[in-house]
């Protein structure tokens, strides 16, 4: 019996092969299920969600960077009101003493002291010119030839012994602070 047993052994198949095939295939149900139930946990953004996602993120640092503009704005505003003022008070303290001459002279005149009237008016004038100069202005030199970028020709006129374009006359003096003109020389010029 026992060889019959043996023979019939090999011949049948084992039923623990039925069984693991059973179990991996049982196995393999479940990891799918699990997938499924993962994907139905999370789904994926659409194209859409992403895009509306993206907006508000780059609409908010949009924004953000548009209050830090108009905050700077205001202060560069702020600071530069604060730095007009400062060089306002600046020369205005150094004009002071200007004003106090012109006074002065307004006393001599009415005693009619024209002497004294005479030299208050020019230490006035010698004491605003070297404030003014402190300050960078330069007056604009109004000899010479003729240049249009400095000089404004009120009249040509025709002179003996003096070469055309030349200038004759200054009606009024022209002033520069740094490179800019203030005020062109008002000149006669040879014809």
């Amino acid at each position: 019996m026992t060889d019959e047993r043996v023979g019939d052994a090999a011949t049948e198949e084992v039923p623990e092969f039925d069984d693991a095939d059973t179990i991996e295939v049982e196995v393999e149900a479940e990891v799918e299920a699990e997938v499924e139930i993962e994907i139905e946990v999370a789904p994926p953004l659409s194209e859409l969600e992403v895009a509306e996602a993206k907006r508000d993120e780059y609409l908010g640092d949009l924004q953000r960077l548009a209050a830090d503009f108009d905050n700077y704005r205001k202060r560069a505003i702020r600071d530069q009101h604060a730095f007009a003022t400062r060089a306002s008070e600046r020369l205005v303290t150094k004009l002071l003493p200007v004003l106090d001459d012109l006074e002065r002279a307004l006393a001599a005149a009415a005693d009619h002291e024209e002497a004294k009237v005479i030299a208050g008016v020019e230490m006035t004038r010698s004491a605003l010119a070297a404030t003014l100069a402190s300050e960078g202005l330069e007056e604009i030199e109004a000899e010479g030839a003729f240049d249009p970028h400095v000089h404004e020709a009120l009249l040509a006129q025709p002179v003996e012994g003096v070469e055309p374009g030349s200038i004759v006359q200054v009606v009024q003096r022209g002033y520069r602070l740094g490179d800019a003109v203030l005020r062109p020389a008002r000149v006669i010029v040879a014809e």
